[in-house]
């Protein structure tokens, strides 16, 4: 369903996530609880943008409206809430495969470390996606694509790292850039070759490193084909020390780098912020000498409950203790077939109420401002103002704070990206 001239009208919270007059950053503190709320409001959009935000009965007088109104598709939007559509700042979906052995060892009791020692965790996806065909990779990311459009997600950050071999991390880049060119939201692509270090080169994880920086790295940013880099700095992953180098490698080919960071031990941050990283995410380890650093700077701390829920540990990251020292946080689902399986952002933020204690206005502006901040596109994503993109989330609830509430079931009724009804039920 497309249309060149939207309008929403009668709406029943609109949620601008507007910032204050003067201010530009990712939401901090109490900031981030400042989600712009109006009622009974409309949203004017034309050409794919975001030309008008106010309330129904001044948007109706207007007298282009008026003079143009049989143009417009017009939606009503009575007794629902309309939000910026979702920006999912950390997804791995280039794979073809989910791990069902995993799965069941997990159940059995086995740990994350002995699943991937005995072959499986993210090693057990490589061979597959080295043998898969390019467009067989591009299906399936197009699949996920489609599938987090229909909970509300308009932008998504998407990750290489399930081949780790040169041939297949530029391949899975290309499945990636295959599938965003027919999709109509906005996909932002990572290069992940240093998830883990592949089992050819157990035990000389240098000499895989020296290939990220001199090979993938180089022949990724040429080709255009990602626009950060990623690593896994973590035990059973790559050491603090290769982190460094990957991120050096990545700023001399002029890619932007972020980090796994924190996810099952703890690794000094402060290092790394000379790289101006766009986010650290997981975090579910870090001290308070690393937290004071982060308040100080633009990296937002990207936070992943799906993993932490998936894997059934007892802890979470502590988002209370990050949002109330003044570090910027931003939520993501983590989709991977290991250990977040989920296309679902309102699933994510739900966990995080019910199990990080962040308050629902908070998950909300951690999913969509925020996100956008993480991948350096909040110039157009993650609020509704003019100017801005139209991508646009309706969900059939009265209030915004049912989004977190309901889990196991889809509310978002509408999906609108740059302008056009992609998703309506």
């Amino acid at each position: 369903m497309h249309s060149e001239a939207l309008l929403l009208a009668n709406i029943g919270q609109l949620l601008t996530i507007r910032a204050a007059s003067g201010y530009s950053g990712p939401r901090r503190g109490t900031d981030l609880k400042h989600l712009g709320v109006l009622k009974d409001a409309a949203v004017l959009c034309l050409g794919g943008k975001i030309v008008s935000v106010g309330m129904t009965k001044d948007a109706l007088r207007d007298p282009w409206l008026k003079k143009n109104r049989k143009k417009l598709t017009e939606i009503d939007c009575t007794s629902k809430v309309v939000l910026p559509g979702f920006v999912d700042s950390h997804t791995h979906p280039v794979f073809v495969s989910p791990r069902l052995v995993d799965f069941e060892k997990r159940i059995e009791g086995a740990s994350y470390e002995q699943i991937a020692e005995a072959g499986g965790g993210i090693r057990s996806s490589l061979d597959v996606v080295r043998r898969a065909r390019k467009q067989v990779l591009a299906d399936k990311v197009l699949g996920a694509l489609h599938g987090m459009a229909v909970h509300g997600t308009t932008t998504v950050e998407t990750k290489s790292g399930y081949g780790l071999t040169v041939e297949s991390e530029l391949k899975s880049l290309e499945a990636i850039r295959n599938a965003a060119s027919r999709w109509p939201g906005t996909v932002v692509p990572t290069l992940l070759g240093a998830h883990v270090v592949p089992k050819e080169f157990q035990g000389c994880s240098q000499k895989y490193a020296e290939i990220v920086c001199k090979e993938m790295i180089p022949q990724a940013a040429r080709r255009k084909l990602a626009r950060f880099v990623d690593v896994f700095c973590d035990n059973g992953a790559f050491t603090a020390e290769e982190t460094e180098q990957i991120f050096a490698a990545a700023e001399e080919n002029g890619l932007s780098v972020r980090a796994h960071m924190g996810q099952l031990s703890e690794t000094r941050l402060q290092p790394f912020l000379r790289f101006n990283p766009a986010s650290f995410d997981h975090m579910d380890h870090v001290n308070d000498d690393d937290i004071a650093q982060l308040t100080g700077h633009d990296t937002v701390a990207t936070l992943v409950p799906g993993a932490n829920y998936f894997l059934g540990l007892k802890d979470y990251p502590n988002a209370r203790k990050l949002i109330d020292a003044g570090v910027p946080v931003a939520l993501a689902t983590d989709y991977n077939p290991g250990t977040s399986p989920t296309l679902s952002m309102p699933m994510a933020m739900s966990l995080a109420c019910t199990h990080m204690k962040m308050l629902p206005q908070e998950t909300i502006a951690a999913a969509t401002i925020n996100g956008a901040w993480a991948l350096r596109v909040a110039d157009r994503k993650g609020s509704i103002e003019p100017g801005k993109d139209a991508d646009l989330a309706v969900f059939a609830v009265e209030d915004y704070r049912e989004i977190p509430y309901w889990f196991g079931v889809n509310r978002c009724a509408m999906t609108v990206i740059g302008g056009s009804v992609v998703h309506k039920r």
